[in-house]
């Protein structure tokens, strides 16, 4: 039998290292696309995988991952993305929205299009899994560019479906609450004293508890579509309603 082949997005670090890994465990093999080069090399280097440069904000970027890829693709992984700050929207950056929405929104729509025709040659059961957020469905204080894209990206998977409908492609939108990875360290322009403190007292999901979600879903039998997890640490009952135990 044909080793089926997944890509992923975003795979440098937090959620998409950890779903390449699980991939890899599966018997997958991992292509892995990121901005950070060097680390998605090495990745590719330990799970016997492929690493390519990959900037979902850019369509040359895309263009050239998506040209390195095999004939046939099993599972697309849209896990790049990302939030920048958390402005108000009166002041809001409308430079970090316009990234935000590149990231999250642009970017998945590129590598849809892009590997679409390879996810149609796999046959029945290959799969597309856009990595969300419970941002996907509330909103919070100071997320408005964040939530924005995050709500469209929602729009995007359900449209795939009903757009896809009678095709042997399966869609899942996998949306996490709070996860510890480099996501607030991002947020917050590597102030690290900041970022920290979004999971003070409580105990975030892992990557590797998201990494999970994907694998469980792409297992499915092919005629089982798992259309979304909305995944949270129990600590989380909304984006901004969080229990912590502080010192």
């Amino acid at each position: 039998m044909r080793q089926k082949t997944a890509i992923v997005t975003g795979a440098s670090s937090g959620i998409g290292e950890a779903t390449a890994m699980a991939l890899s465990a599966l018997g997958y093999h991992v292509v892995l696309g990121a901005r950070r080069v060097d680390r998605v090399k090495k990745l590719a280097r330990d799970i016997a995988g492929e690493g390519y440069a990959l900037d979902v904000t850019s369509p040359a970027s895309v263009k050239d991952f998506i040209s390195m890829l095999p004939e046939k693709v099993d599972l697309l992984v849209n896990n790049a993305g990302g939030a920048l700050g958390l402005d108000p929207v009166v002041s809001a950056d409308e430079e970090k929205w316009v990234e935000m929405f590149q990231s999250n929104v642009m970017g998945t729509l590129r590598m849809t299009k892009g590997v679409f025709p390879r996810l149609e040659l796999s046959g029945d059961g290959s799969h597309v899994v856009n990595i969300g957020s419970i941002a996907a469905w509330e909103t919070y204080l100071g997320g408005a560019g964040y939530t924005a894209a995050k709500h469209a990206l929602r729009a995007i998977t359900e449209t795939m479906r009903l757009e896809w409908l009678g095709l042997p492609i399966r869609i899942t939108e996998i949306d996490p609450g709070l996860v510890d990875t480099e996501f607030s360290l991002v947020r917050f322009s590597g102030d690290e004293t900041r970022a920290r403190k979004v999971y003070e007292g409580m105990v975030p999901l892992s990557a590797r508890d998201v990494a999970e979600a994907v694998v469980w879903a792409a297992l499915r039998p092919p005629h089982v579509n798992i259309d979304q997890i909305l995944i949270r640490p129990r600590d989380q009952a909304r984006a901004d309603k969080v229990s912590r135990t502080l010192s």
